[in-house]
């Protein structure tokens, strides 16, 4: 595997080169940068901005590579990537797309009408590898785009298993309407007059604004004040707040850094007398945007804060021209789920691969799969697999 960033495909050619993070140049962080903004889904996650540091901060084990797809001399797909010697709790080697605790979304970044040759790049290239194991896992893939689509296609094509092994579905936001309109439409009418009397009652405490973006200069601040209102709460607690890792926190500042710089980062705060009492960060994508963290003060936590801020920010797609906003939550999330009523859908999928006994061998391990799913069924448990794709935020 090349240790550097190659130079471009040959007119004409097509080729997957697997890259190493720390080695990539200015041309193909540029090249990179385009193809985020032109792939067919848009993924916050996957551009340069946010997954390099994250690579360079949470991926300790340095096992991460980008599997970077060049057409016509053209970046065409890109998507980290990385072998695992183990599958939850059962030691089977394979190859997944690498992900960290604060990536919501593992959709490749690929150009428009270039998704089949991604994924017959991506397979031929592990079929032909013994050390890439058994199969390939894609974690938290959007499976309502192109991107997933072609992925059938070329499986079905090639007679190769393409297993889901957990579907969810998550709140999103895509609306044509204005964010009263939506509102109104949306939320019953005994649930609205709930929450304008909670808004009311906070006004009583003193003065209430809802407060979007900052300036350059108040940006670190913000950010600030945003890890603050977020540890001093339950995840502070827990421990699982970004400002209680090191690694979370420099991911943190360093991709709202750059998002701010590249206009991609949106900040929305609540304030009441100055104070923040619940505030939401943002990354935007056009034409979609991904909720990413959210915070509010436990103390005032009768009045709803972080649900009125939801409501405040419901012109977010109008006034950023977006199509779509990717909540990130859990599915069936109760405070998002009731505000927005689109819906998302991704899933966990396994790709088997060829060659040295693999597709047989994926079979077994797919009806093992299985078994245990219908023995915690049965147990009373939650039938679907321990590891879910979402934002943990309230």
């Amino acid at each position: 595997m090349a240790a550097s960033t190659p130079a471009p495909a040959d007119a004409g050619a097509v080729r997957l080169t697997m890259l190493d993070p720390a080695a990539l140049d200015a041309a193909f962080l540029r090249s990179w940068r385009l193809l985020a903004d032109a792939a067919s889904e848009p993924n916050v996650f996957h551009a340069p901005e946010f997954l390099v540091p994250a690579i360079a901060h949470c991926d300790a084990l340095r096992r991460a590579q980008i599997a970077a797809l060049h057409v016509d001399g053209q970046l065409c797909g890109l998507m980290p990537i990385a072998r695992e010697k183990h599958y939850g709790r059962w030691p089977v080697p394979h190859s997944q797309n690498w992900r960290h605790p604060n990536c919501f979304l593992g959709t490749p970044l690929v150009r428009p009408g270039h998704e089949s040759a991604f994924w017959q790049a991506i397979l031929a290239d592990l079929d032909r590898a013994p050390g890439a194991g058994l199969f390939l896992h894609l974690y938290g893939i959007a499976t309502d785009g192109p991107v997933f689509a072609a992925l059938e296609q070329v499986c079905a094509r090639q007679k190769r298993a393409c297993a889901i092994a957990l579907a969810e579905e998550r709140a999103m936001l895509a609306t044509t309407l204005d964010g009263q309109t939506y509102y109104e439409q949306v939320v019953r009418k005994k649930k609205r007059k709930e929450l304008a009397r909670l808004r009311n009652r906070l006004t009583e405490l003193g003065k209430v604004e809802t407060v979007q973006g900052c300036d350059t200069e108040g940006l670190n601040a913000w950010l600030d004040e945003f890890l603050a209102l977020e540890q001093s709460g339950w995840k502070g607690r827990n421990g699982s707040a970004l400002a209680d890792m090191a690694e979370t926190l420099a991911l943190f500042r360093e991709a709202a850094r750059a998002a701010h710089q590249a206009g991609r980062l949106h900040l929305i705060a609540m304030r009441l007398d100055g104070q923040a009492i619940a505030m939401l960060v943002n990354f935007l994508s056009p034409p979609g945007g991904f909720s990413f963290k959210t915070a509010f003060a436990e103390e005032y936590a009768r009045f709803s804060p972080g649900v009125l801020l939801q409501i405040d920010n419901l012109d977010i797609l109008k006034d950023y021209g977006l199509a779509w906003m990717d909540s990130c939550a859990a599915e069936g999330h109760p405070m998002i789920d009731s505000l927005w009523a689109e819906r998302r859908h991704v899933a966990r999928v396994s790709v088997a691969l060829k060659g040295y006994g693999r597709p047989a061998l994926f079979g077994l391990f797919r009806q093992g799969e299985r078994f245990m799913d219908r023995r915690r069924a049965a147990a009373g448990g939650d039938p679907k697999p321990s590891h879910s794709v979402e934002n943990d935020d309230d």
